[in-house]
C-alpha cells in the first residue's frame, strides 16, 4: 500500500468494451481537478480510449501510457496496457471479444491490487452473457471479488447521499429466493453490515432496518411464515447482542413513507426488492460497495448499457461518484484502524457508545 503522504492509486477495470464504461471512465477523468485526489490508472489499451475519445469529440483527456506501475505519472490519467490486439470494437453490440477483454482488465487490475500496487478498485459493468469463460465461473464481480481475496463472505451495499440498501442475495433466480433465506445466511449478512458500518462509514451505534421477505412482511404468517421463522427471531438475538436492528418491514411501505430515513442502512432479502427502490431514489448518482472484503472495491450502480453505448449521452455521475467513495471509504477505514489501534482514542469511542446507548 501507499504511504498517506502519496495520492491514492485507484485502478479502473474498463468493463465490456462495447458497453458505456469506456466513455464513463473518460468523461470522469477529462476533469483534471480529480487528479489532485487520486492517481488514476486505467486497466485497458491506447486503442480502446482514443477509440472512445473520438465518440466524445467535447471531452479532453490526456493520459499516460505505461505497462510498468512503478512508473506512473501522478499529474495525468494513466493507461495501462493489458494487451495490445486490435480488437473489435461495436459499441452497443454483444459480442464475445467484449466480454473476453472485460475479464482480461478485471484480472490484471485484481492482481495489481493483490500485490499492493493499488489502493482501491473502481469497475465498470461487465454483462453475464458474455463473461461464462473457464476462466470466470461467476455471476459477477462480488462473487469474483469473495473469492480472489479469501472472504468468509461478502455484501452487496448500494447507496447514496439519503439511502444504503444492502443485499441478503444478488444474482439468483427468484425461484430459489426463498430457500436461500436461512438463519445463517442473514445472520452473516447483518454481521458483515454493522462492522462494515462502523468500519467504513464511520457510525458508531448503526440503526439497521431488515425488510421482510414476504409481501406484507408475510401478514403474520397469512403470506409465508419466513418472517415469523427465520427473520424475526434472528433480529430479536441481534438486540440481545446490543445491535440496533429492526423489522421485518414491508418493503413497499418502508420506502413508499420514507421509513428508510430513520435507519443508517436496510437490509433487501433480494436483488429488486431493494434496487427498485434504491434506483429510484438514488437518481442515477448510487455506487455498488462490496463489504466484507480486506480492500476497496466501488462501481457505478448502472449496468452496461447497450442501448445508447457510443452515442456520447452516457451520464458520468454515478461512475465519477464511485471515484469520490472509494476514496472517502479509503480515509475511512485508514481512520478507523488508527482509532482502533489507539488505546485512548479507542476507550474514547466506547466511552462515548456506552453513553449514547
Amino acid at each position: 500500500m501507499h504511504t498517506n503522504s502519496e495520492k491514492p492509486v485507484i485502478g479502473i477495470t474498463t468493463g465490456d468494451l462495447n458497453g458505456i464504461g469506456t466513455e464513463v471512465i473518460i468523461k470522469t477523468f477529462s476533469d483534471n481537478r480529480i487528479l489532485e485526489l487520486c492517481t488514476p490508472v486505467i486497466f485497458s489499451s491506447n486503442k480502446v480510449i482514443n477509440f472512445y475519445r473520438k465518440l466524445s469529440p467535447e471531452v479532453t483527456i490526456n493520459f499516460n501510457s505505461t505497462k510498468d506501475l512503478t512508473k506512473l505519472n501522478t499529474k495525468q490519467v494513466n493507461v495501462f496496457n493489458c494487451w495490445e490486439d486490435e480488437v473489435p470494437l461495436q459499441p452497443g453490440v454483444l459480442t464475445d471479444a467484449g466480454g473476453k477483454y472485460a475479464i482480461r482488465s478485471l484480472m490484471v487490475a485484481t492482481q495489481c491490487l493483490k500485490d499492493g500496487q493499488l489502493d482501491a478498485i473502481v469497475t465498470a459493468p461487465i454483462h453475464k452473457s458474455n463473461t461464462n469463460l473457464p476462466d470466470f465461473p461467476y455471476t459477477g464481480h462480488t462473487p469474483f471479488f469473495k473469492d480472489k481475496f479469501g472472504a468468509k463472505d461478502v455484501l452487496m451495499i448500494l447507496y447514496s447521499n439519503s439511502l444504503r440498501v444492502a443485499l441478503a442475495t444478488e444474482h439468483i433466480p427468484v425461484s430459489k429466493i426463498a430457500s436461500s433465506i436461512t438463519k445463517e445466511l442473514l445472520l452473516g449478512k447483518i454481521s458483515i453490515l454493522r462492522e462494515s458500518l462502523i468500519k467504513d462509514f464511520g457510525i458508531d451505534k448503526p440503526r439497521i432496518a431488515i425488510l421482510g421477505l414476504n409481501p406484507h412482511a408475510g401478514d403474520e404468517g397469512q403470506i409465508g411464515s419466513e418472517e415469523q421463522t427465520i427473520i424475526r427471531p434472528l433480529i430479536e438475538s441481534f438486540k440481545q447482542k446490543d445491535a440496533i436492528v429492526f423489522g421485518p418491514y414491508s418493503a413497499d411501505a418502508f420506502f413508499a413513507n420514507s421509513s428508510y430515513t430513520q435507519f443508517d442502512a436496510v437490509l433487501a432479502m433480494y436483488h429488486d426488492q431493494g434496487l427498485v427502490g434504491f434506483k429510484a431514489l438514488a437518481k442515477g448518482e448510487g455506487v455498488n460497495f462490496t463489504a466484507g472484503l480486506p480492500i476497496i472495491r466501488t462501481s457505478p450502480d448502472h449496468g452496461t448499457a447497450f442501448d445508447i453505448a457510443g452515442k456520447d449521452i452516457a451520464d458520468p455521475s454515478s461512475f465519477r461518484e464511485a471515484v469520490f467513495q472509494a476514496l472517502d471509504l479509503l480515509r475511512q477505514r485508514a481512520q478507523h484502524a488508527e482509532n482502533t489501534a489507539n488505546p485512548l482514542r479507542r476507550g474514547k469511542i466506547e466511552k462515548e457508545r456506552t453513553e449514547s446507548a
